[in-house]
């Protein structure tokens, strides 16, 4: 994807603005919570924070929350939600709005499915999805102590081979230092990742928030981020990767973007003051995507 350019993102999550980023619509790309902020896991690092972010449905359903959508200029969704004590996102009831909203209203969609049953899989299959992004973990410690579910990692690998069975579009993410800042298990959820043909891969970096188990966390450090920024594009040199939304601020997002650029991955979303600049230093041509990483309208 690279060939001398280099993508930036800006989904409509918040407002963001730099010097050198200015273009951007936040209402071209919503993120919709189909169970509002409610989540049975309440993960130790979210516990339901990036859900109060999104759009909640408010008593409509989904197409009719696309239709207004649709009508006040978007052009996609990310449709999410929280999960039920067995790591599903309740999507399946919504699957005739999501059909209606592609082929009706024409909008891209991607979904954050949680870990989709079989009967989940097969009709996210006949919804033209953009992508499926679910949590890619390797670690059975970091699933049961930060995400609260008794599965094993071999259940992550199974919802990766049930998706691409049926043909939908995997954008896998990991979350670097999920355990409470430690780097455990990610090597394997990249080499899980790796043998399922992802459309894409998004990394994004534990990002201790406010309210929650990890507020006081210390992140992994820039060096051991962008070790794994390498191997991962070792691991999968044909493959875009992004880094997505979630990762540390102050001084330290601007490090992990410019590690990015130095790894040769191919996306950044909601880049740092300077990174567009330094990566036009190095060669690579920016380009500027409303939109959840990897989406081109």
């Amino acid at each position: 994807m690279r060939h001398g350019e280099i993508h930036f993102y800006a989904p409509g999550l918040k407002r963001y603005r730099t010097s050198e980023y200015a273009s951007q619509d936040p209402g071209r790309f919503v993120s919709v919570s189909v169970t509002g902020a409610e989540c049975a896991l309440r993960c130790d690092h979210c516990q339901s924070k990036v859900l109060e972010g999104m759009l909640a449905l408010k008593g409509l359903s989904l197409y009719d929350a696309g239709t207004e959508l649709a009508k006040r200029g978007a052009r996609g969704i990310l449709v999410s939600g929280g999960c039920d004590k067995r790591g599903r996102v309740p999507l399946l009831r919504h699957m005739p709005d999501l059909r209606r909203i592609r082929t009706e209203l024409g909008l891209t969609v991607r979904v954050h499915p949680g870990l989709p049953d079989e009967e989940t899989a097969a009709a996210l299959a006949e919804v033209d999805l953009d992508g499926a992004m679910l949590d890619i973990i390797g670690a059975e410690e970091t699933i049961r102590k930060v995400y609260h579910l008794e599965v094993g990692v071999e259940e992550y690998e199974a919802v990766l081979e049930r998706l691409s069975r049926h043909s939908v579009p995997l954008v896998p993410h990991i979350i670097l230092g999920l355990p409470y800042g430690k780097m455990m298990g990610d090597w394997r959820a990249l080499d899980m990742i790796a043998r399922h043909s992802p459309k894409l891969v998004v990394l994004v970096i534990l990002m201790p928030l406010t309210g929650t188990a990890m507020a006081g966390v210390t992140p992994p450090t820039v060096e051991e981020i962008g070790g794994f920024f390498d191997r991962a594009r070792m691991t999968l040199p044909h493959t875009p990767i992004m880094l997505g939304c979630a990762r540390p601020f102050g001084p330290a997002k601007a490090e992990i973007d410019r590690r990015a650029v130095d790894a040769g991955l191919d996306g950044i979303a909601y880049p740092a003051e300077g990174v567009v600049g330094y990566a036009e230093m190095r060669g690579l041509a920016p380009r500027f995507h409303d939109a959840c990483c990897g989406v081109n309208f």
